[in-house]
């Protein structure tokens, strides 16, 4: 699901250490989704998100209102997994997936490797005309973030309808090829970035499982120093109401503190 897709200009160098990472536990990234109740022109009026998919994060659900589901397609199929407050449901790269919107669906959203989905890890389920290159994909996939609230919602709505073209077609295709040539088309479209993205993997959550081992490594020589460094750390939103792929966005800023 993401954040969106906003790009970010990446830091320095990474070092590894375990005073250095500061973000959230594990290098997740956390957002607050409320999804999107707009009417699609197919499933008869269905509401709901932009599908896509992530090359290289996992994604987590935790729902805390309302009721909808997340429709899901992968090389085993299409599946539907209800969704309802308490439910709990994740899903791995490649997956690609679909909220839908059954009556004021809320859900507080886990993304792996803090960052990357921040960075572009994730590609719209659009035509394959629109994904030949990174120029085309992203004329008609960009929000623009300094545009009036109206013409920012005019281009999140065209594109979820853009995107859910091409995931129609990939759910009513015969056989494995068509999404196979997808897989292909948004591995293409990502590689330019996958420098950037490595960096962002290597401050965050690579560091994050790095620290650990140290404290680990420290404690087994009776060394428990690293407990005096002990910190604490609260944040509210950074931005409220963004318009993300599935539904608006309040996002924050757990970045901060990593190295």
């Amino acid at each position: 699901m993401g954040t969106g897709g906003d790009r970010q200009v990446p830091g320095g160098a990474a070092v590894v250490s375990t005073e250095g990472f500061g973000g959230l536990p594990g290098g997740v990234a956390v957002s607050h989704l409320s999804v999107y109740d707009w009417p699609a022109a197919i499933d008869g009026g269905v509401c709901g998100g932009t599908p896509h998919m992530h090359l290289t994060c996992s994604e987590g659900y935790v729902v805390t209102g309302g009721r909808g589901a997340v429709q899901t397609l992968t090389a085993t199929g299409y599946e539907v997994t209800p969704l309802a407050a308490g439910t709990v449901a994740w899903f791995t790269p490649g997956t690609i997936h679909r909220l839908v919107n059954e009556g004021d669906l809320r859900i507080t959203v886990l993304m792996q490797n803090s960052g990357l989905p921040e960075a572009g890890d994730a590609v719209l389920t659009l035509p394959p005309q629109y994904l030949t290159d990174p120029e085309t994909y992203a004329a008609v996939t960009v929000i623009p973030v300094d545009a009036p609230e109206a013409e920012q919602e005019r281009v999140a709505r065209a594109r979820r309808d853009l995107a859910l073209e091409g995931y129609e077609a990939l759910r009513s295709a015969d056989g494995p090829e068509a999404l196979a040539a997808f897989h292909r088309a948004a591995a293409a479209l990502v590689r330019p970035r996958l420098a950037e993205w490595r960096e962002r993997w290597e401050r965050g959550a690579r560091a994050a499982a790095a620290a650990t081992g140290e404290q680990l490594d420290r404690l087994d020589r009776g060394d428990f120093s690293h407990l005096a460094d002990a910190a604490v750390r609260a944040e509210q939103p950074s931005a409220y109401g963004k318009f993300g792929m599935c539904g608006r966005l309040d996002v924050y800023d757990v970045h901060k503190g990593t190295v």
